[in-house]
């Protein structure tokens, strides 16, 4: 999924060549009228989820000027470019002012049309990762944080704002890396309980011999090595939330002491003479299904209970491959950042390459994929050699693992699946101008004509390349269907130096 652009402007002629080189560039593109009407797009009850703003400034009614008034009323963060016929220096500083981030004179040229959105995409990028990490140490993390358009993640986040406006236990399952504990930090950052203390756990990392410990605290010689006095996680986060993650791996017999605390809301210290009230809001987490962990005798089923009040079940990243464009922007702008590097962005085919992974790592596996590429490019423009994504075998399977497993990271190639988004844009994180032309050898290196299947993988590959990675507008253009262009790509010749083959694999 492509980023969204809203084109502002009351001259029918000019929103309509607008709206053209933003398509072009590959985005998507919407238009309004007038001011009344891009504010109304913003603002009404059936909002669009917009990147960016081509705002006219001269317009009848509410003008540019008024717009960005009401969108810094509103508190939006959207950024705004400005355009009008008249680059005087006042209609510059003043537009500045307002908040616009950019400026163009009509009529605007492609190329500066391309680099001022391209700009604008990566500062609001940017902006919003920092937000998230002060956010995040702050521990003010909103739903507001949570980088998805997709609608499997819809049910889920609206979910998760009821349970942040009340104090029911929640259990988060999904797998490794799709973001439990963001989940879990945006519930406790948008309900009552924000200022207070914000605790998380990992139940797996704890040692059996301390889990007591850890969790509940323990008094001065209460065993040996117990010099001082210890508070323990409940008694830390008590007025706020206590984030139980990997929850099902603790031992049976924590399992107990834990579910008497949040049934009477009290715990009771190693070696305490007396129990101690504590007001904590629970979020549990795990990356297996629970359930069966209780069928199989390794987790309490009264505990399960109490845990279980309300669970969210958290989409795997290959079930909402549109998410990843936006993913992919917002890593490459922090990534560029913090290590100081000038990218222009990612190529159309390698965005098309990367929207159709399986994932089994989710989102940290992306982040850390981004990040490599990030160090170990040499081109200003991120391509399809600087990704050789490593996954696990085993992590691939669509459920919940049953058991941790461990083997030797594989080299795996891309597997292109009918679910990927219909717009799987390069511009999504916009790149430099491609070539107008390409070319094709007829024939091999010894003089024989190349092979029919060989040639149309090449010009597939152009196509692809060509439009930026829009895959219906790629089938549309070699006249043929999604379906079929998938198909052929999933069928690339072993012999083609980009494609993974099977011994590669193995």
């Amino acid at each position: 999924m492509a980023a969204t652009i809203l084109i502002a402007d009351d001259d029918p002629v000019q929103r309509r060549l607008v709206e053209n080189m933003v398509q072009k560039c590959g985005y998507e593109a919407i238009v309004a009228d007038g001011g009344d009407a891009a504010i109304a797009m913003l603002t009404g009850p059936d909002a669009a989820a917009i990147d960016a703003i081509v705002l006219d400034l001269v317009m009848p009614g509410l003008d540019g000027m008024g717009v960005l008034d009401k969108i810094r009323e509103a508190g939006l963060s959207i950024p705004v470019i400005v355009q009008t016929a008249h680059g005087g220096i006042d209609n510059v500083v003043s537009a500045m002012r307002a908040g616009a981030h950019d400026f163009v004179v009509k009529p605007v040229g492609m190329e500066r049309l391309q680099v001022s959105l391209r700009n604008a995409l990566n500062a609001s990028a940017l902006k919003g990762e920092l937000q998230r990490i002060r956010h995040s140490r702050e521990g003010r993390l909103t739903f507001a944080d949570i980088i998805t358009r997709s609608e499997a993640m819809a049910a889920v986040l609206r979910t998760a704002q009821k349970a942040a406006a009340s104090s029911i236990p929640v259990l988060i399952e999904g797998e490794s890396g799709v973001g439990k504990e963001l989940f879990a930090r945006a519930i406790h950052g948008s309900g009552e309980r924000k200022s207070k203390p914000f605790v998380a756990v990992n139940c797996g990392a704890i040692p059996d011999n301390l889990v007591e410990s850890i969790l509940f605290g323990h008094e001065k010689g209460a065993f040996t090595g117990a010099t001082e006095r210890h508070m323990g996680k409940f008694v830390e986060a008590s007025g706020g939330t206590l984030f139980l993650d990997e929850v099902s791996e603790l031992p049976l017999s924590a399992q107990v002491k834990l579910l008497r605390a949040l049934q009477e809301g009290t715990v009771e210290a190693v070696g305490g003479r007396k129990p101690m009230k504590v007001d904590v809001r629970i979020i549990s987490a795990t990356n297996r299904k629970l359930l069966d962990r209780v069928k199989g005798g390794h987790f309490r089923e009264d505990l399960f209970y109490r845990l279980h009040v309300l669970p969210l079940t958290i989409p795997p990243l290959r079930a909402r491959r549109e998410d990843i464009p936006h993913l992919l922007r917002h890593f490459l702008v922090r990534f560029g950042a913090e290590e100081n590097r000038t990218l222009t962005g990612i190529s159309g085919e390698a965005m098309a390459h990367l929207a159709q992974l399986e994932w089994p790592g989710n989102i940290r596996q992306l982040e850390n994929a981004i990040y490599r590429a990030v160090v170990m490019s040499d081109g200003d423009q991120l391509g399809l050699a600087d990704f050789p994504v490593i996954a696990t075998p085993q992590a691939v399977a669509a459920d919940f693992h049953s058991e941790p497993l461990h083997s030797e990271p594989l080299m795996i190639s891309p597997a292109l699946h009918p679910t990927a988004p219909a717009l799987i844009s390069g511009t999504e994180i916009p790149i430099a101008p491609l070539s107008a032309n390409g070319t094709l050898s007829m024939l091999n290196g010894s003089g024989e004509v190349r092979p029919l299947e060989e040639m149309e993988h090449e010009i597939i590959r152009f196509a692809i390349s060509h439009y930026r990675g829009q895959m219906s507008e790629v089938a549309r253009r070699l006249k043929i269907g999604r379906s079929t262009l998938y198909r052929k790509l999933d069928e690339t010749s072993p012999d083609d130096p980009t494609n993974g083959s099977a011994e590669e694999a193995s």
